[in-house]
């Protein structure tokens, strides 16, 4: 049986999923893939997880597919298939996602930071949108990145290929900030411990509501917010989240303990 190579770890409510391959620059092989989806999955589904932190070892966050698996057309449609659920149950999971990045990521790994709520580099990390340079268009990885990318800045990336730094990654929208290494781990705790500070069911809520388009209708817009909104002051959350407020003490969420 193959050594498990994406890890999955819970500790007070932090289920930390780290990719561990190494010898290939943290790849996304079809191993990795169907590790690292089992471990979201899992993490999403467990009431007891409030935040997920993705990281790694070794010196790369990730490389993108890994390429000596994509020749041929069978394990190409393998990837293509496999990737967008991955992307998807990072940016539709209802648990905040942190990435924590101490090294490069490239192509489809990009798409993963992207993919996440919150992401964090140490500033020595680099980026690049290497697919033109081998051929291949950066398609499925543009359904989370263009959202975040400033529109000049993706298209020079996407198009160019050219590598570029942590510190111009947050600059274009890519992470959300870039520290020196020695920092990294402090940032992301700092992180989760503010998502930690949100009720579940009002973190859920909101990043859906970050991800739905509310359209040209104003009136149908404010009418769904109503709706969203009443729904949640009158929710055990809501009403509990007020009396702490009125009672000057922590709600039951983020209580010590």
């Amino acid at each position: 049986m193959a050594d498990e190579l994406v890890h999955r770890d819970v500790a007070d409510g932090v289920a930390t999923i780290t990719l561990d391959s190494p010898r290939n620059r943290n790849a996304l092989s079809a191993q990795v893939r169907r590790e690292l989806q089992d471990h979201l999955d899992a993490s999403a589904a467990d009431p007891a997880v409030r935040v997920i932190v993705l990281t790694h070892t070794g010196s790369v966050f990730c490389s993108g597919m890994d390429l000596r698996e994509s020749r041929g057309a069978a394990a190409d449609a393998q990837g293509v298939n496999e990737f967008p659920r991955i992307l998807a149950t990072i940016r539709t999971s209802p648990t905040p996602v942190v990435a924590r990045l101490a090294g490069p990521a490239r192509a489809g790994g990009v798409g993963l930071v992207a993919a996440c709520d919150v992401a964090v580099a140490a500033d020595t990390a680099t980026f690049a949108f290497t697919e033109v340079r081998v051929g291949v268009v950066p398609a499925i990885i543009a359904v989370t990145v263009l959202p975040r990318l400033l529109p000049r800045a993706a298209h020079e990336l996407f198009l160019t290929g050219e590598t570029f730094d942590a510190c111009r990654a947050a600059a274009v929208g890519l992470v959300n900030t870039a520290v020196p290494v020695d920092e990294l781990d402090a940032e992301v705790a700092r992180y989760v411990g503010l998502l930690r500070l949100g009720a579940p069911g009002a973190l859920a809520a909101t990043k859906a509501l970050l991800q739905r388009p509310l359209g040209d209708d104003l009136d149908a817009a404010f009418a769904a917010m109503q709706e969203l909104s009443a729904r949640h002051f009158a929710s055990e959350e809501g009403q509990e989240g007020m009396a702490a407020f009125a009672e000057k003490r922590p709600p039951s969420w983020a209580a010590p303990g």
